[in-house]
């Protein structure tokens, strides 16, 4: 079973932060589509959907987890507010 990785499932106690951020702010908008794309595309390979190598896979991973990161940090810094 693959699991998922979306924001609202890993930060719930940030729901209101993000939906807020998701109306005010630009680069957490960009950020969350390109997270999210990131996030589809591992999943494909995952249920094999989708061929790839591993060292692809692996990439797709670790920019996932960058971008996890970075839309973390801004929910932790709106959350400050």
């Amino acid at each position: 079973m693959i699991e998922s990785h979306d924001l609202y499932h890993d930060f719930p106690e940030y729901q209101d932060t993000i939906r807020s951020l998701m109306l005010s702010n630009d680069e957490f908008v960009s950020m969350m589509k390109d997270y999210d794309e990131v996030d589809r595309k591992v999943a494909r390979i995952e249920q094999r959907l989708d061929p790839a190598s591993d060292l692809y896979a692996e990439e797709l991973k670790y920019l996932r987890v960058r971008l996890k990161d970075r839309l973390y940090r801004m929910l932790v810094e709106a959350g400050k507010r």
